[in-house]
Formats: C-alpha cells, sequence, structure tokens
C-alpha cells in the first residue's frame, strides 16, 4: 500500500531508522530515502533493520556517501535533538536554516508534563510534527511550528479467532519502564484472566511480575506476532504514559476487541463498540470478564474496532499528511495550507504550519 507516486513530485528525504513501525509506514511513500549506515550500526546508522520489509527507495548511506549527495537531499526528517548538529557535520549544511527540516516527536513529555519544554521550543524554523494530539497538546513548543500527523499502520490483515481465553500484551522494556508501562498492574489483571506478554524485553518481565497466569510471549517477528496476538480473546492495554502505541492499532486491525487505561490518546481512540477504556480497574476487569463469557461479543467489538482503525490510522491517509508537509516544509505549497490529521470524533483538530 502506497500513496499515489504521481501525485507529487519526488523528494530526497534524509531520516534515521528510530522507531522501526513508525518508519516502515514513512518509506511507503513516493520518495527517496536515506537512511545513515555505520559499520557497527547503532543508534546513529543503523540503515534499513532486519525485522521489516522495505522498499528499494529506501537507501542505505555512510556519511561520507551523504556528504558527496548533500546538495541533493530536499529535507531531512530529525527525531532526535543530537540528529541537528549530525546532519550539520555530515552534510555543511544546517536543518532549519539552509536545509529545510522537520521534527517528528514520537514521545510524551516527560517530568512536570504540563510544563516540559520540547528541545526545538526556541526555534522557529523547525516545525515539529507530532504523532498524537495528546502530544501535541501536553508539550510546551514555544516558537517551534506545531503539526499532527496520526500514525499510519499497515493492514495485517483481519485475523482475528479469540480461540484462546487469554489476552494478549505488547510492551516494550516492561521492567525498566515499570509503572510508565503498567507493569505493576499485570499481575491484578492475571487474576482475572491469563496473560501472554510480548515485546522488546519481555523475557525480564519475572523479574517485576509474579504469577503463574502471565507468559512471556517474546520478542517475536511482526508477523509472527499477529498471528500470536489474532488467537488471544482481547488486547490488554495497560500503558499509563506513552504515546498511542502503534501494537494497539495492529490489534484493532486484526480484529481484537480492546481493554485499556483511559491515559493519553488512547483515551480518545477506543469507542464503546470496539472495546473498554477507562481509568477504573475494576471497570476494566468487568470488561474482561464480559469479553471472556460472551466471545460472539468480542468478536463484535474487534470487527468494529478494524472498521475504524483502517479508517483512521492508514497508511494511504498517513503519506497524503506527510507528503503535504514534506512539500511545505521543502517550499513547494503555501505554509498556510491546512495540513495533518483532523478526527472530529475525538475533537481533535490540525495544527497548520
Amino acid at each position: 500500500m502506497t500513496s499515489n507516486p504521481d501525485a507529487r513530485p519526488q523528494t530526497t528525504v534524509l531520516h534515521w531508522h528510530v522507531h522501526g513501525s513508525w518508519s516502515t509506514a514513512f518509506v511507503q511513500g513516493p520518495h527517496r530515502y536515506l537512511l545513515p549506515t555505520l559499520p557497527e550500526r547503532g543508534p546513529w546508522g543503523g540503515g534499513r533493520p532486519a525485522a521489516w520489509t522495505w522498499p528499494d527507495a529506501a537507501v542505505e548511506v555512510s556519511p561520507e556517501q551523504i556528504a558527496a549527495a548533500a546538495d541533493e537531499i530536499d529535507v531531512v526528517v530529525l527525531q532526535r535533538p543530537e540528529e541537528i548538529d549530525l546532519v550539520e557535520r555530515w552534510t555543511g549544511r544546517r536543518p532549519g536554516v539552509d536545509l529545510p527540516a522537520v521534527f517528528v516527536e514520537h514521545n510524551t513529555p516527560r517530568g512536570d508534563a504540563p510544563a516540559t519544554r520540547h528541545p526545538l521550543a526556541e526555534r522557529d524554523d523547525i516545525p515539529v510534527v507530532h504523532v498524537t494530539h495528546f502530544n501535541a497538546l501536553m508539550w510546551d513548543c514555544g516558537r517551534a511550528p506545531v503539526h499532527v500527523v496520526e500514525h499510519g499502520v499497515l493492514d495485517p490483515g483481519h485475523r482475528y479467532t479469540g480461540e484462546l481465553d487469554r489476552a494478549a500484551v505488547v510492551v516494550n522494556e516492561p521492567v525498566r519502564r515499570h509503572r510508565v508501562t503498567g507493569t505493576d498492574l499485570l499481575a491484578g489483571f492475571a487474576d482475572t484472566i491469563g496473560l501472554d506478554v510480548y515485546g522488546i524485553g519481555s523475557e525480564r518481565l519475572p523479574e517485576a511480575v509474579h504469577h503463574p497466569a502471565v507468559q512471556i510471549g517474546g520478542d517475536l517477528p511482526q508477523a509472527r506476532m499477529h498471528a500470536e496476538l489474532a488467537r488471544r480473546r482481547l488486547y490488554l492495554h495497560p500503558i499509563r504514559w506513552t504515546s498511542l502505541g502503534l501494537a494497539l492499532i495492529e490489534a484493532m486491525m486484526l480484529g481484537m476487541p480492546v481493554v485499556g487505561l483511559a491515559t493519553a490518546e488512547a483515551a480518545v481512540s477506543v469507542p464503546d463498540d470496539a472495546g473498554v477504556v477507562a481509568t477504573d480497574p475494576a471497570v476494566l476487569h468487568d470488561a474482561i470478564r464480559t469479553y471472556r463469557a460472551d466471545p460472539d461479543l468480542a468478536r463484535a467489538h474487534g470487527a468494529r474496532g478494524r472498521e475504524i482503525a483502517l479508517e483512521r490510522w492508514s497508511v494511504d491517509r498517513f503519506l497524503d499528511d506527510w507528503d503535504r508537509v514534506l512539500a511545505a516544509v521543502a517550499g513547494d505549497i503555501p505554509s498556510s495550507a491546512p495540513l495533518g490529521s483532523n478526527h472530529a470524533a475525538a475533537g481533535a483538530v490540525a495544527v497548520p504550519l
């Protein structure tokens, strides 16, 4: 699934592979994507990922190749503040000054969230693009132009069977992040339904959670994980404080009903006919018992969730939004043009560049 390649001219985009699922959707567009690659790989030169299949337009380039092609780069999509200096060192061009740039903020603010200043808050030459409206609301971005492009997710297909009377959970680094990811809540949920926990670092979960009904699914390749999730009766989202998890969206696309905390963007992402989100754990436990007792209801809510997810988080919509952002930043369309994701059902509005 890709955006219409004839809709806009091809753009050469420099960006790092930082967030695998987000980047997998991003590189489906009609552009040329340069991915910094170092011999040791690592955070500043990871190149193409091994876990996903990407199109040929996503090209690995060394710092030397980036320097040689510096004048061909139309825009840099930044995701970490350190990349600003790195781009200047490798290209001789300053992001936001003589190289068009945009900064993707994947995360909720930390610390005193309502008062947390974004690292780019003192700059007005690099727009900040948030992945959820909640994040845009919570970050203090100061002078930086603010924009929202909601996630795009490749459709894994309607694969739900719900044959296993258990709940699936996907969380990365549940021990290190603990209360952020709701790890402390898992034992309580396991009193109501058995849990199968997947994700990076999930093998360490026994260090923090001791319950016989909690099983470790591990960090599986995406296709295999999707197959396993779809066999579980429901998807449990215990996350307190992160951006909207792509795994939650993928679960909805699989046709799974969702039970989760009504925190951050999840609070406006799962309608009543697609699952249950609440801040009272007792409400969530009741929802779990209901789905366990009524597989037909679970199936119906999952099917409705899939319809919602395919409409709101389609890759085509995501790529169209990003085409407009890249064109605006590169100066190909007026900066006052309306851009981004707008979902009236969630009470959300896009903030134009």
